[in-house]
């Protein structure tokens, strides 16, 4: 599949889409520095080029629920296809589990759990165990507060990629 070229207006488009979620045409168009009609084609090209997965609200969830947020490194004992294939397949089907990068170095995976309690975080991680995923260790890091959270800086990361 042939990669698509991506040239300014589009990294626009894509960075104001970031940074605002779903947008009217003209609002979109605005924060682009373009026209309606061109903007919205473009956005369909690249929609359909698959460079964006959804759009998505960026909840508070201080200001809806208690919650327990815990930051929890993994590693299993064998490194072979099937193994991670395996902890993969039981974090996919964790609702718990927000987030899961795999990792090169000391551990396997770097996960992020919410949890209505740390009693089901608990719980949580005895299903992980109960699974015999083949993991080796694990730790995990109780988070206290957010100090930041943010979208990548999408015009400063394409001005650096080589094409």
């Amino acid at each position: 599949m042939k990669k698509l070229a991506l040239d300014a207006a589009d990294i626009r488009i894509l960075a104001a889409i970031q940074a605002h979620g779903q947008l009217s045409k003209t609002k979109l168009a605005e924060l682009a520095n373009l026209s309606p009609t061109p903007c919205w084609a473009r956005l369909d090209r690249l929609k359909a080029a698959g460079f964006i997965r959804g759009f998505h609200g960026d909840i508070i969830l201080e200001k809806l629920c208690n919650f327990c947020e815990v930051v929890v490194t993994v590693s299993l004992r064998h490194h072979r296809k099937a193994d991670f294939e395996r902890f993969e397949r039981f974090v996919m089907a964790q609702d718990d589990i927000i987030d899961c990068i795999a990792t090169g170095g000391g551990m396997d995976y770097v996960m992020r759990a919410i949890c209505p309690s740390l009693a089901q975080f608990q719980d949580l991680m005895q299903q992980m165990l109960d699974a015999e995923l083949g993991v080796d260790r694990y730790m995990t890091y109780i988070a206290t507060r957010r100090i930041k959270a943010a979208q990548v800086n999408l015009p400063r990361l394409m001005a650096h990629s080589v094409a």
